[in-house]
């Protein structure tokens, strides 16, 4: 068991080595893109939006902001950053040839995307600190386990896509048809109870509209007990899931 998590982490600590080399050009566009949907629909459209269940709706979209962060990081890191160390790389080939086996791989790259997710959601949280955004700031390492919870699930959908695609180009019909909709209709932007019973229905098979309730009562301090006893052993269920059938299929694309 202690070798298990030794070699595990040794990938992430291989991962983080790479990612700090360009450390500033990597954050960059993690925070700049929420901050940038902030001013363009917190501050613009939401001059025209006078309250949002009670709030203004700046506050409304922060919290399904910040933990967005934690899909695309976790997606991006487990697809293309996992089938670029994979194809044309072969990083798994070579640490294939050493006591490291897919196991170890694997859930060396599950660890990564957990930690990178959570640290992103924490870094635009602080972000919107600045701004009055998070109601209080006791509940600021609760906003990182929220994005441990959400990065895990939806890292294991990316390396689930990197198996079944066949080249680099494919991951962009996931990303149009799985996680931009996971993004616009996890109620991030509006209030989920205003919308479709059977979307909504759908929308609970994924992680996103999940996180985005732990964030919610997590930023707006209300009723955070509650949300983690909802959200939080469905978020642990859907990881298992999702990450047992991962696990089998990236098994097969490493050996085969």
């Amino acid at each position: 068991m202690i070798s298990f998590f030794k070699m595990s982490f040794s990938l992430v600590a291989r991962n983080w080595l790479v990612y700090r080399k360009d450390f500033i050009a990597n954050i960059s566009p993690t925070i700049a893109d929420p901050a940038l949907t902030m001013l363009a629909l917190g501050v613009g459209l939401g001059s025209y939006v006078q309250t949002v269940e009670g709030i203004s709706y700046q506050q409304f979209l922060a919290p399904g902001l910040a933990v967005a962060t934690a899909l695309f990081t976790s997606f991006f890191e487990s697809s293309y950053g996992f089938y670029v160390r994979m194809t044309y790389e072969n990083i798994f080939k070579a640490m294939l040839t050493t006591p490291i086996g897919v196991h170890e791989i694997f859930w060396g790259e599950v660890f990564w995307v957990g930690l990178k997710g959570s640290v992103m959601v924490l870094g635009v949280t602080l972000v919107l600190c600045c701004l009055g955004l998070f109601e209080n700031l006791y509940n600021l390492p609760l906003i990182i386990l929220v994005g441990f919870f959400v990065a895990i699930p939806c890292g294991a959908l990316g390396l689930i896509a990197t198996a079944l695609v066949h080249n680099i180009n494919q991951f962009q019909t996931v990303y149009s048809f799985i996680i931009a909709p996971l993004y616009f209709l996890s109620g991030i932007f509006y209030p989920i109870n205003q919308m479709n019973t059977v979307l909504k229905v759908i929308m609970s098979f994924f992680p996103l509209i999940h996180g985005v309730g732990l964030a919610q009562a997590v930023f707006w301090n209300k009723n955070i007990l509650d949300a983690f006893l909802y959200h939080g052993p469905v978020l642990v269920f859907q990881s298992a899931v999702l990450c047992w059938l991962a696990y089998g299929l990236i098994k097969k694309k490493l050996i085969s």
